[in-house]
């Protein structure tokens, strides 16, 4: 379902006086105006479309606290500083904060001084964080990227799908769900997993007409290097540039720096306060250029990044939407750029590859995990892979964890210590079953 409305004298009056701007995007308006209604929504807006205004607007003017579930860390602090820059009350909870920054954001949203938190969702699955949050009078849920709910989105988060508990947990608050990329099929998995009725659907379409699309046939890495300082030296302004794998962004990074293209990596190596550091520079427009692995390219939220390369061909098409459309979130013209080789698929073969659950791993590990369930907190994966046999490693265990979480076969339960214990779901006949 689809709604046309007229936005509210008090929803235009905060988009103008908090946040600058003279008027509503399409979509906009009909988020702001299902979420204030009390209704669920969901909303799939390109990206560089103002999906965050759809919640943080009614967040200025519902009572309580508007808690954001988001997946991307540095995206995260992207937002809350922007917030905090306009004086609206807000902060994030992740695993850069120490458990006494932690406890500090949590009694400041019970006490009423926040108006949003973001949290990333593997939080409900350790530690007491959803019961202390209980008792923040949560108003409003916004889940970003929610793709990550579907087994059939490009990027699914298991930890997504404990969310529709949680929000039974907190007092069933509005739910805006929002994404840039979901088919009709991860639409309704969506809608499905978050358990909502029916819920107000807001489509506006993916048309970036700012952007323009360019495909570089290389045939070596040395190929697109040549290409890429290219690109860079033909077109002013800030670039990201993604590479598959952190050992390329290292090299990559070097290897424009000594061209004098000043370029900082950037990827899940790195420690929390260098990230910070790297961040910072790029948004502060110090650094030209960051490279970035694909997965942590996604939270640099720069509106004037003039220039997205691909160093190498992304996994999936949807990714390759989400990670172009960094380009010019402004609405000014940008250009994306792939560089091409045909052997970039044996990467994307060798993570498929290490992504599948193998069935000699998975039965041989669920009686694993049968036999020592109740016996304390559960071994970590390189424990579990050496019990298993010379032939298997924790890559190999890991795969077969996600296929068991997702089959609802298993679930790890975290109490106050942090100590993970599993909490076994199904038969060993069911998981044969789903072999």
């Amino acid at each position: 379902m689809s709604v046309t409305v007229r936005p509210s004298d008090a929803a235009l009056a905060v988009l103008e006086q908090r946040f600058g701007y003279p008027a509503f995007r399409p979509g906009q308006a009909e988020a702001v105006a299902s979420v204030l209604a009390g209704k669920e929504t969901v909303v799939i807006l390109p990206t560089g479309g103002g999906k965050s205004l759809c919640y943080q607007v009614p967040a200025l003017l519902l009572p309580g606290l508007t808690l954001v579930v988001s997946p991307l860390i540095s995206l995260m602090k992207d937002q809350v500083d922007a917030l905090v820059r306009r004086n609206i009350p807000a902060a994030f909870i992740n695993s850069s904060l120490s458990s006494a920054q932690v406890s500090d954001r949590i009694a400041r949203a019970r006490n009423g001084d926040l108006k949003l938190l973001y949290v990333a969702p593997e939080r409900f699955d350790a530690g007491p964080t959803l019961d202390r949050l209980r008792g923040a009078n949560v108003s409003l849920l916004a889940i970003d990227e929610a793709h990550c709910i579907s087994e059939w989105g490009h990027d699914f988060r298991p930890s997504y799908l404990r969310l529709a508990p949680v929000r039974e947990r907190l007092g069933n608050p509005t739910l805006i769900a929002l994404t840039a990329t979901a088919t009709p099929q991860v639409r309704e998995d969506i809608i499905r997993q978050l358990r909502m009725g029916r819920p107000t659907t807001i489509v506006t379409g993916f048309d970036r007409v700012n952007l323009t699309y360019h495909v570089r046939s290389c045939r070596t890495d040395d190929d697109k290097d040549t290409a890429l300082v290219e690109e860079l030296k033909a077109r002013a302004g800030l670039a990201i540039v993604y590479a598959s794998t952190r050992k390329a962004v290292e090299r990559i990074a070097a290897m424009l720096s000594r061209r004098r293209i000043r370029a900082l990596p950037y990827h899940a190596g790195l420690d929390d306060a260098h990230r910070r550091d790297v961040q910072d520079a790029f948004m502060q427009e110090q650094a030209r250029v960051i490279v970035a692995t694909n997965a942590f390219g996604m939270g640099i939220d720069k509106p004037n990044v003039r220039l997205v390369v691909h160093h190498a061909m992304p996994g999936t098409l949807e990714a390759y939407y989400q990670e172009a459309g960094r380009a010019g979130r402004d609405g000014e013209p940008a250009e994306c750029v792939l560089l091409h080789a045909y052997r970039d698929r044996f990467t994307h073969e060798y993570f498929l590859k290490a992504g599948h659950a193998r069935r000699d791993v998975v039965e041989p590990l669920y009686r694993l995990l049968q036999a020592s369930h109740g016996a304390g907190a559960a071994p970590g994966s390189a424990q579990l892979a050496k019990r298993l046999g010379r032939q298997v490693n924790a890559r190999d265990v890991d795969a077969a964890l996600r296929l068991l979480e997702r089959t609802g076969a298993w679930r790890g339960e975290a109490g106050g210590s942090m100590r993970v214990r599993v909490r076994l779901l199904a038969t060993s006949a069911r998981i044969r079953e789903e072999l």
